[in-house]
């Protein structure tokens, strides 16, 4: 049920985010995904503005991508899904 959620999110335009490391991205990730490390979120999170926009939020496992969905909801981003890991994103 939560994969159609972030499916449907996704395929209504939300913005997928890759919290994993510029390497770990280089090596693959989903595609139309921006990479924007967690330890970086704080001072690039005005790039994921408007603030209501739908955002997708993805690491390995799901741990990093949890930290940056409670960074950007603390932030007052608005609609923040934390999809997991990469092998959890729809196909």
């Amino acid at each position: 049920m939560a994969g159609n959620t972030v499916k449907d999110k996704i395929a209504a335009g939300a913005r997928v985010v890759d919290v994993r490391t510029p390497a770990e991205f280089k090596d693959g990730s989903y595609p139309g995904a921006i990479n924007i490390p967690v330890s970086l979120l704080p001072v690039r999170m005005n790039e994921l503005e408007p603030k209501d926009k739908p955002i997708v939020l993805f690491c390995a496992s799901g741990a990093r991508s949890g930290q940056g969905a409670r960074l950007l909801k603390q932030a007052g981003f608005t609609d923040v899904t934390n999809a997991g890991g990469l092998d959890d994103m729809p196909q």
